[in-house]
């Protein structure tokens, strides 16, 4: 039988966005688990929760206080049971985020390691004397300013320095320090002991540093590809090579994905190789434009560079870290050609071979939150820049449930959501979609479920230029990625299973308009996916 998660569809909820159960604007655990029914419906396989756990909020959570312990903002370690016990009843998996390249700053073992120079929890991170007056090297923090922050001794004399690739309230562990091993030995066994069906890893290519921490030479950014002396170094892969033992010492196929962003997919590959992590998420999709020989570049390699290690590829549109593609896609900020294709984009994702993650909201078409000010900002990278970067906050806002004011039923009406909603959501709530066969709500419910019915290798038929088009089994998928409507013989309507937008059908023809998808049965369509036909 063929593991779950090589072909599941993972759903990221953002705890503090996702649903509010106590009034205080911010979404907790209680929130989460009344919404798993929507999820089920929705027709993923498994939910990534966010990090949930203690922490001062730094950077929303992933700065890491208590690894074991479920921050009040978000609940109680009771909280986290019931939900994963409810997710487990309605056939949910539920991955939770790990934090394993930093703490926060307020960790037991960074306030020993400030407390004294000579603590040994010192060595747990990465303490440097600086080169004269300045950092020991000339690396760039993520969000902004130098990736080393100066400590003062306890006679006020000014002592060494230390890493955080983001936030100085995130320093950097030493990975080459036994105890940091042990100690997400024993955060990962916890975790596990509850119930949880994995794990997905924050900055997964970051843990270990190139030995002498060189120079760098060249500033880099939070979407960066590109080789340096802090990513993707090799001795990463020992730390999933123990990971990995763990998690195949439990049942239930227990599993982790890996936020690595791999210079190139087949350095990407070597994170789920097959003692390794399970999955990697596909940035070089995300990032790819939207172009059909590029798009089709990039699918071909990742099938390729992952079908040589005997792992699934992964696809990935949004999440909380990217514009949301609604609006990425839009050319000259057009929303309604944003929301054109990233509909065509998200038919194009789920009919492809591997596994699919979305991120809560873009079921519902939500844009890019651009005009938020400057106060209600959180990404601590806007601040460290000067208001040049840390625009990340817009894809976080709140989701609308329903009605047509703030907080939609978010909060509890009259409740300040802790990011303000845009005025004009009412047409993007769940339950203003719901049932319009036309919203990006049900085009996705009936993805979900036809896609349950896909199964083969991709194979490519030759396609008109500005066409991309590709079969699995019986079912064929056409993208128009061109200026003009393209024509495709179907074989009559009722062989269409779902399009991502208005089709014009003539006899055996259908036409397809510019930035629309398209999936339909080659051959006959069986009953069951008759019944999810999407009529937009």
């Amino acid at each position: 039988m063929t593991p779950w998660w090589r072909d599941a569809v993972f759903y990221q909820v953002y705890p503090h966005s996702f649903a509010d159960s106590g009034g205080d604007g911010v979404g907790d655990l209680p929130g989460v688990r009344s919404r798993l029914p929507y999820l089920r419906s929705l027709g993923v396989d498994a939910v990534w929760l966010s990090p949930f756990y203690l922490s001062p909020q730094a950077d929303c959570g992933y700065d890491v206080e208590d690894y074991r312990a479920v921050d009040p903002l978000f609940g109680t370690a009771a909280d986290a049971r019931a939900l994963l016990a409810d997710a487990h009843d309605l056939g949910l998996r539920v991955i939770v985020d790990l934090v394993p390249n930093h703490s926060s700053s307020r960790h037991p073992w960074f306030r020993e390691a400030l407390a004294s120079p000579d603590s040994d929890h010192r060595a747990r991170y990465l303490f440097r004397p600086g080169r004269g007056d300045g950092p020991p090297n000339d690396w760039r923090s993520l969000f902004g300013g130098p990736a080393w922050t100066r400590t003062t001794n306890p006679d006020g004399t000014p002592g060494d320095w230390y890493l955080h690739l983001f936030s100085p309230d995130q320093p950097d562990f030493d990975w080459t320090h036994p105890a940091v091993a042990e100690e997400f030995r024993s955060v990962l066994r916890h975790w596990l002991d509850l119930g949880v069906d994995g794990f997905r890893v924050d900055v997964a290519h970051g843990l270990a540093k190139a030995p002498g921490l060189p120079d760098h030479g060249v500033p880099t950014h939070l979407l960066d590809l590109t080789a340096t002396p802090f990513w993707d170094q090799d001795g990463v892969h020992d730390i999933y090579r123990d990971w990995r033992r763990i998690l195949d010492a439990y049942p239930g196929e227990r599993v982790a994905v890996a936020e690595a962003w791999g210079p190139t997919l087949t350095r990407t590959a070597r994170y789920v190789r097959p003692d390794e992590l399970h999955q990697a998420f596909n940035f070089h999709y995300l990032t790819c434009p939207w172009d059909p020989v590029a798009l089709r570049g990039v699918i071909d390699d990742s099938l390729s560079a992952m079908s040589a290690v005997g792992a699934p590829a992964t696809w990935v549109l949004s999440n909380h870290d990217v514009v949301r593609h609604a609006t990425r896609l839009a050319p000259d900020a057009d929303p309604r050609t944003g929301l054109r294709r990233a509909r065509a984009a998200t038919l194009l994702m789920l009919a492809l071979p591997g596994s699919a993650y979305l991120y809560q909201g873009e079921e519902l078409g939500l844009p890019e939150v651009r005009d938020l000010p400057p106060h209600a900002r959180r990404d601590p990278a806007f601040a460290r820049t000067g208001g040049r970067d840390g625009f990340r906050d817009g894809c976080r806002i709140p989701l609308p449930w329903r009605g047509t004011r703030p907080p939609y039923g978010f909060s509890p009406p009259g409740t300040r959501t802790w990011l303000p909603q845009p005025p004009h959501w009412g047409e993007y709530t769940v339950a203003a979609q719901t049932g319009d066969p036309a919203s990006t709500l049900e085009m996705y419910r009936a993805a979900l479920a036809v896609r349950k019915t896909l199964h083969g290798d991709l194979v490519w038929p030759a396609t008109a230029s500005g066409v991309l088009a590709f079969q699995r089994g019986t079912t064929r998928c056409t993208v128009n990625l061109g200026d003009l409507p393209c024509t495709i013989e179907t074989g009559g309507v009722d062989r269409v299973l779902v399009a991502s937008g208005p089709v014009h059908h003539d006899g055996h023809r259908t036409s397809v308009p510019p930035d629309t998808t398209i999936w339909w049965r080659v051959g006959g369509v069986d009953a069951s996916s008759r019944t999810n036909l999407a009529s937009v």
